[in-house]
């Protein structure tokens, strides 16, 4: 019977424990994050700092995973800059003023008519108690981060900022109070700016074809006297509009001066539409009125130039009895091809309205409240109408068609489907209204905005169109809104409630901000003096507008000492906080501070995208598809772990690997597309991070002491290369942001070059020789391209190391240690490393063929471990005539190595053919640097080592030499 050896081997030995455990998890992100935060602080060159200014999520409701997309894309970011020699500077902020806190605010309180100081009490304790809560979330993903110095926008310090760069844009008269459109929702009772809209492609809304009648004036003017005879009832202009609505705010009518109109007959009466128009008025006039004779739908009385209707006039009915004639205008985007060529212009309720009539002196009218109902002027003859009727989005267009139709003035209503804007707070449409809003001028600084965009670098490249696309596409940006939690605008009024806004009534206004803070702006009575500074004589008021929540968070580049290394938000910030962060950094400029660096507040913009289902859906709380980071943390959106006996009745319990899990997600994904997140991504991920605590497990419990001065052998020195090789690729990926290459090219050296080679041929060295090899440099290049995707895993395999590491204070931390320095000390390599380097791809390939030979055998049942077989290779020497001695040689050169690399028990080269009579040969053939080879497996020739199971012992239950000299040496 053969005698155990087990005694003698060197088995593998570690406390690393298979799962990471949940009580030591607190730990962990307190030294992998927090205690590392500090350390690179007081030991990273102040001289170098990089800094990545954070994007402040809202203080509203609780964290889904595309927030810890987020944030942990950014954690990895500051890690590699760590690993690069960096300081890091990383202060996390908090957007907390706005109208969803504020409707959480009105929602919560108990008391219905909450005065704006109640609201603003209220405002502040619930995004308080988000911050702190959303920080506690973070913190718990194993986020680094200067904590303790987090920062909100509440913060008095920050309005303070905020304030002085309003106060910067006064002084450069880019800050106007002005009447004009802008967009307007009922639902939350607000202006908004264009970031605070989306879009919905299936808005349906009730589109009319209107008639206005045109005064009898055109009779009388020449180029219609050949119409006189023709028309014996009414001329009217025909409009087609998408928001009957704004019908009763209507001023005018534009048409083309370069467009074809004609007059066509409608019974006694004649229709003015534009010549390219007629068929398709024809076509809703058939279907309004089926009776109506084809032959008039033929009668064309006449067709004229666009600049011919010029001196034509028209009443809007909706203006009463007393209603003024009407002018008909020329406009450039009057377009052939749409509506009856004829546009209804309301300069209340449209941009391009506004700007044409505002050339043309003709007054804006916007008849409806902030709650989208209709006032008094929208029908001064009955304004009680029009008054009850629903609020415009609701339906109260219909309401205004029912006032004309007993005119004849509404042709035909129809469903119309289209694109329109949405408020993306309250998911309710939004409207065009003229109000009095403050504006910043836009129009005068964005070429030098779009020139400061050339400098920075674009992650993904397609980020700089868009950008500039948002910037380029506005002339001003409305940034007053009317709600109570927010920053003031410091504006006085007079009696006349004319504003007063220049830099001295800010710099007052500000002095007593700074003394009483931004709430006393509501809780002081209306005639405290103190508000009002000396030089302004007669009776104020202090205005109650907010600022935009966007000019809050866009004023946040003024916290930083200099430019940011980086921004890194997701795709939506393009039209948000990106370009908001711009805007106020040009238009404020250096001022008097000469160590102001001018351009945009962003060396680098990272964008990402947004988080999807497995289904390719968009995550949202409605659809109800969203993922909870803790849900990834714990493991439960994974099946559970099965159990067996007494216990497999219990509650499941699942497989929790903890932040790192939540983490090696981030990295993995390429974010800048849209991300999945979905079971079957997950159980990927959960296989990765199983065999990085595998092979950590097995790297810890196998590394000897006597290893750092034992010899190295060629494997040992393969194996330095493809770490060497795969590092390189690795930080080359971290550093350009392309994590997803980095968790790729990681996985691909664990599967092929480090399980599959390296450790399968050094087991027996380790267990049963002299234990050496290079498996310290391969723990340290491991956990470095861990570090800043698994952190966690990183302290934890550093908490377990061995004990004679521990005692070794030469040592450094692994997620303090440079990337870039070496992994081993040149001096032990015995090989030129540059000369290994071009063997490695002929000793893999006959590896390689090694290894299909042996399936081979395996899968007929001849072997089961490798190590019964030995190996015959045929390399020929020469092939029609040409030597080939480079690929022999190369196998020569490493013969006394080749059995252990490919882990059998014996290789011969170019041996003297065989009689086969041997019980199995398998054979692979395999093509190299255009060398045909063969691999031949066969039986072993020797018996079997009963401590090392390699077949080179003398005699069954013998030991082989090696193992004979080292059970001596115990």
């Amino acid at each position: 019977m053969s005698k155990s050896w087990t005694a003698t081997l060197k088995l593998p030995k570690s406390t690393f424990p298979p799962r990471p455990l949940p009580a030591s998890r607190d730990q962990y992100i307190q030294q992998c994050a927090d205690q590392l935060y500090e350390w690179q602080r007081n030991n990273r060159p102040a001289d170098d700092t990089f800094i990545l200014h954070d994007g402040p999520p809202y203080a509203n409701g609780n964290l889904h995973v595309g927030h810890a997309l987020n944030k942990i894309l950014k954690d990895m970011i500051l890690r590699t800059k760590v690993q690069q020699g960096k300081r890091v500077d990383y202060i996390p902020g908090w957007d907390c003023h706005g109208l969803p806190i504020e409707l959480k605010a009105l929602e919560s309180a108990k008391e219905k008519n909450l005065s704006p100081l109640e609201i603003r009490k209220v405002a502040r304790n619930l995004a308080s108690n988000t911050v702190g809560k959303q920080m506690k979330s973070f913190r718990s993903y194993g986020v680094m981060s200067d904590w303790t110095q987090k920062w909100t926008t509440m913060d008095t310090a920050y309005e303070m900022r905020q304030l002085r760069l309003f106060q910067k844009m006064v002084k450069k008269g880019l800050i106007y109070l002005k009447n004009k459109p802008v967009y307007w929702s009922p639902s939350s009772q607000t202006a908004l700016a264009e970031a605070e809209l989306e879009y919905h492609d299936n808005h349906v809304s009730h589109a009319a074809w209107i008639r206005f009648p045109v005064t009898d004036d055109w009779r009388s003017l020449p180029q219609f006297e050949a119409l006189q005879d023709k028309v014996k009832g009414n001329l009217y202009a025909v409009i087609w509009t998408t928001t009957p609505w704004t019908l009763p705010a209507n001023r005018a009518i534009a048409i083309h001066g370069d467009l074809k109109y004609c007059v066509v007959r409608d019974g006694a009466d004649a229709l003015l539409v534009a010549e390219s128009r007629l068929d398709t008025l024809n076509g809703k006039l058939a279907k309004a009125d089926s009776t109506r004779p084809e032959t008039q739908a033929n009668t064309v009385y006449g067709t004229f130039d666009g600049t011919q209707l010029k001196d034509l006039r028209y009443t809007n009915r909706l203006r009463g009895k007393d209603a003024p004639a009407q002018p008909i205008i020329h406009a450039d985007f009057v377009s052939a091809g749409s509506g009856s060529g004829l546009v209804h212009m309301a300069p209340g309720h449209g941009f391009d309205d506004y700007e044409v009539c505002n050339s043309h002196n003709i007054p804006v009218a916007a008849p409806i409240d902030d709650k989208g109902r209709f006032t008094k002027d929208a029908f001064p003859d009955a304004p009680e109408i029009l008054q009850s009727a629903p609020s415009v989005i609701e339906g109260g267009g219909r309401n205004v068609l029912d006032l004309l139709n007993p005119h004849g003035d509404v042709l035909l209503v129809e469903k119309h489907e289209h694109k329109y804007p949405y408020d993306w707070r309250t998911k309710k449409p939004v409207v065009i209204r003229a109000t009095e809003q403050w504006f910043a001028d836009v129009a005068s600084i964005k070429e030098e905005a779009v020139n400061a965009l050339k400098s920075v670098r674009f992650v993904p490249e397609a980020g700089k169109k868009r950008l500039e696309s948002f910037i380029t596409g506005r002339s001003e940006w409305c940034i007053s809104r009317q709600r109570s939690w927010g920053v003031p605008i410091p504006a006085l009024y007079d009696a006349t409630g004319a504003a007063v806004v220049d830099e001295q009534v800010v710099e007052h206004i500000i002095s007593v901000i700074k003394e009483r803070g931004t709430h006393a702006w509501w809780s002081d009575t209306p005639d405290d003096p103190a508000w009002i500074p000396s030089s302004l004589k007669g009776t104020y008021r202090r205005g109650t507008d907010t600022m935009d929540v966007w000019f809050d968070s866009g004023s946040s580049w003024t916290m930083m000492p200099k430019r940011a290394d980086v921004y890194l938000e997701g795709s939506d910030q393009h039209r948000g906080w990106f370009q908001s962060s711009i805007l106020t950094r040009i238009a404020a400029g250096a001022g008097d501070d000469a160590a102001f660096e001018m351009g945009a507040p962003f060396k680098q913009l990272i964008t990402h995208g947004f988080t999807l289902d497995q289904e390719g859906m968009k995550m949202s709380k409605s659809i109800g598809n969203t993922i909870e980071p803790q849900q990834v943390v714990d493991g439960t959106l994974l099946p559970p772990m099965k159990r067996k006996g007494k216990a497999a009745k219990g509650a499941p319990t699942y497989d929790a690997l903890g932040p790192d899990a939540l983490r090696l997600w981030a990295a993995s994904s390429d974010y800048t597309s849209d991300v999945v997140i979905s079971v079957p991504v997950l159980q990927a991920i959960h296989s990765s991070l199983i065999k990085y605590r595998t092979t950590t497990k097995m790297l810890l419990g196998s590394m000897h002491k006597s290893a750092r001065v034992a010899s190295l052998s060629v494997t040992d020195q393969v194996a330095l290369i493809q770490l060497q090789a795969t590092m390189e690729e690795v930080g080359k990926a971290f550093d350009n942001h392309e994590f997803y290459k980095g968790y790729n090219a990681l996985n691909r050296w664990i599967n092929n070059d480090l399980s599959a080679f390296y450790l399968e041929a050094l087991k027996d060295r380790l267990y049963c020789g002299d234990g050496g090899g290079v498996l310290e440099p391969v723990f340290n290049g491991f956990l470095r391209m861990l570090a800043p995707m698994t952190p966690l895993l990183v302290e934890e395999a550093w908490e377990h190391r061995p004990e004679w590491m521990k005692q070794d204070a030469s040592l450094t931390h692994p997620l303090q240690q440079l990337y870039a320095d070496p992994i081993i000390d040149s001096g032990r390599l015995t090989v030129d490393p540059v000369e290994l380097q071009k063997d490695i791809p002929v000793l893999m390939a006959f590896h390689g063929a090694t290894k299909r030979a042996l399936e081979q055998a395996r899968s007929a049942g001849h072997v089961g471990s490798s190590l019964q077989s030995t190996v015959d290779i045929y390399v020929p020497s020469s092939v029609d005539g040409q030597e080939h001695y480079a690929v022999l040689n190369v196998l020569e050169k490493h013969a006394d190595e080749l059995e252990s690399m490919f882990v059998v028990s014996g290789v011969r080269i170019n041996g003297p053919q065989r009689d086969d009579v041997s019980d199995f040969v398998f054979r692979e053939d395999l093509e190299i640097q255009g060398v045909t080879a063969t691999v031949e497996v066969r039986p072993p020739e020797h018996a079997k080592c009963s401590r090392c199971w390699r077949y080179i012992a003398p005699q069954e239950d013998a030991l082989c030499g090696r193992c004979e000299e080292v059970v001596k040496s115990l």
